[in-house]
């Protein structure tokens, strides 16, 4: 796996902007404590869909590796350099760079997964594109989502508007945005997956995720099937003459 040359100055110097290096040991340590419960109960809803994901998997955002190494995902990609450092801790070959830049052969993972990443992309069309291209036939994208109208999209976005040191830099999306997104990159929804029931502050026990989508659900997985060129062309040829 060999990394192409990272595309432009200006990448890279989004990439040492990155408001997560200042912020990635407070991001980690969330997960062991006051997001410990929830993360267990996030991790169980992946387990609900791993055997049925293609190899080789690629985290895109992959943070400081917490999801990468509980999921058993051996590959990451990261803009911030610190949580880079953090998730090479772990054992992930993190890779530095932002998800839409082209680092990556085409058709050479089998599932990208982005988990809580969606929302913190400043072009998520063009990210999901890039996953679109490097994904083989057939392949899958995963999507980790809190979701704009459940009570946990709402709860972070209170927290983004009195200014949260991570919170202010994310948008959240409806189920119906990120459906629009995944289609517009060439992908066909394929299943989801609720879970975190429980409301924010209010996490006190373990929980068993559901299948299918439910609004009052703080963590959705939507899984999605890489379309062919071929399907796509018939789509937009339809939707073409429909038009007319």
């Amino acid at each position: 796996m060999n990394p192409a040359n990272l595309s432009g100055l200006n990448g890279r110097r989004k990439m040492n902007n990155s408001p997560f290096n200042d912020l990635a040991p407070e991001y980690d340590a969330w997960f062991d404590e006051k997001g410990k419960l929830i993360f267990e109960i996030e991790v169980r809803a992946f387990q609900k869909i791993l055997p049925d994901l293609p190899k080789p998997w690629l985290e895109v955002g992959a943070g400081s590796g917490r999801f990468a190494q509980a999921l058993g995902i051996d590959t990451g990609l990261e803009p911030s350099i610190e949580m880079v450092k953090i998730a090479r801790r772990r054992g992930i070959n993190t890779f530095w760079s932002r998800g839409e830049q082209q680092v990556f052969e085409e058709a050479l993972f089998g599932t990208v997964f982005l988990i809580t990443t969606l929302c913190f992309l400043e072009s998520p069309l063009e990210v999901l594109k890039e996953a679109y291209r490097i994904l083989q036939p057939g392949g899958k994208v995963v999507l980790g989502l809190i979701l704009k109208d459940s009570p946990w999209g709402q709860h972070y976005q209170q927290e983004k508007m009195e200014g949260h040191r991570i919170y202010k830099h994310a948008t959240f999306y409806q189920c119906n945005e990120v459906a629009r997104l995944t289609i517009q990159a060439g992908f066909m929804g394929e299943r989801i997956i609720s879970a975190l029931f429980q409301k924010p502050g209010e996490v006190k026990h373990m929980e068993e995720p559901r299948e299918g989508y439910y609004r009052e659900a703080g963590f959705v997985i939507v899984v999605a099937e890489k379309q062919s060129e071929e399907t796509l062309s018939n789509t937009n040829s339809d939707q073409d003459r429909n038009k007319k």
